[in-house]
């Protein structure tokens, strides 16, 4: 008998066994194996209450709870006063919020940040996606329903080139999810620039890369960069606007302003000129005919040797499994297209469109984003 037919037998017997009552009962009397059945009894109702979870969380943020105590501990009487809360559901928040470390007891019967609260404050861009998933919840309604619709109404219609012709996008259309993926994008850049040097480089070309936050941070490291952000039109204009509302410091501390390009990259050839080409949380967007499409275009548009550099959630990342399969498998789902791939998957996709040299990058937090980079050819 083969190891794998074994492996399967042992697992057919042991979830037989598992799912009697009596076992699961005499399990967790029996000391040995106690504190196996609590850790997953609690973690599958973590599992089970974490919509609750997620809700107390977005209840702070919406009333500005977490950025109130950062500046200093305060009574619970004090707290619903200034958020306009019965001093009962303050209580229940804040118990709630202790319960999940969100915030902590302190001196004088008053409270503070917790460790996780700490974490939160000063981090806009987590802040904006907990504000942005009254969306991504609406969807999320009826999950089976999803499922079959393979689309959600309130997540595709947020991200307008999901749903429309990307040159008929207008502004408008495209200021809300700008200004995520500005926030958002901002942990990500260090993600990228602790774990990826651009000193070889001399002309980097983003695609896809929103109002140019990731251009912004790369430049401040790396003065000496060309720089070319390639986007749909009405995001190049509403980049070109928020390049010129840059508060005077900031513009100081940014070399010179990117050469701007508007098009898509399904209908219009990448700028030429760039020996390195980043896809920053682009690829996972889009389905696979679309991502070899975008892979051939940048392979035609780098010289030989020239390196793509790919950064976003992947999947089989060891302690992001959930974040890369179970969140981005949904979230994209409601867009409805793009999935999160692993690293061989991408590098398979790298292949089929001729790059070469395929290698993931470590990054410090692979929770936030993984890397990989490919060559064209000498």
């Amino acid at each position: 008998m083969s190891m794998v037919s074994l492996v399967s037998r042992w697992q057919l017997r042991r979830d037989g066994l598992l799912i009697n009552p009596s076992m699961r009962l005499w399990l967790e009397k029996f000391l040995p194996t106690r504190w196996i059945a609590r850790r997953r009894a609690g973690a599958l109702f973590d599992i089970v209450a974490g919509f609750v979870y997620s809700q107390v969380l977005a209840a702070g943020v919406r009333l500005n709870l977490f950025e109130l105590l950062a500046a200093g501990p305060r009574t619970a009487d004090s707290l619903a006063r200034t958020v306009g809360l019965e001093p009962e559901a303050m209580q229940r928040l804040l118990d709630a919020s202790i319960s999940l470390q969100l915030i902590e007891p302190r001196a004088d019967a008053a409270f503070g940040l917790g460790p996780l609260g700490v974490a939160l404050v000063g981090n806009p861009g987590l802040i904006a996606m907990i504000e942005h998933h009254d969306k991504f919840y609406a969807d999320l309604a009826d999950p089976v329903a999803l499922l079959r619709a393979q689309r959600g109404a309130q997540l595709s219609n947020y991200w307008a080139y999901a749903r429309n012709a990307p040159h008929s996008l207008a502004s408008a259309d495209v200021a809300d999810y700008s200004r995520l993926m500005s926030l958002s994008q901002t942990l990500v850049a260090d993600q990228i620039l602790s774990a990826y040097s651009f000193a070889q480089h001399r002309h980097l070309l983003d695609v896809g890369g929103g109002d140019g936050t990731f251009l912004r941070t790369v430049a401040q490291r790396w003065p000496h960069l060309e720089r070319t952000l390639f986007d749909l039109p009405a995001v190049i204009g509403h980049a070109q606007a928020q390049a010129q509302r840059l508060p005077t410091a900031d513009r100081a501390a940014t070399p010179a302003l990117p050469r701007f390009v508007s098009g898509s990259f399904m209908h219009d050839p990448l700028p030429l000129g760039a020996d390195v080409i980043s896809l920053v949380r682009v690829l996972h967007d889009h389905d696979d005919e679309v991502v070899r499409h975008l892979l051939g275009a940048a392979w035609r548009a780098l010289p030989a040797g020239g390196t793509l550099l790919i950064a976003e959630p992947m999947t089989r990342v060891a302690g992001a499994r959930a974040m890369g399969e179970a969140y981005f498998g949904f979230y994209t789902l409601a867009m409805g297209q793009g999935r999160p791939r692993s690293a061989a998957q991408l590098g398979e996709l790298l292949h089929q469109s001729q790059f070469t040299n395929i290698k993931q990058i470590a990054t410090r937090m692979p929770l936030q984003t993984s890397l990989i980079s490919a060559q064209r050819p000498r």
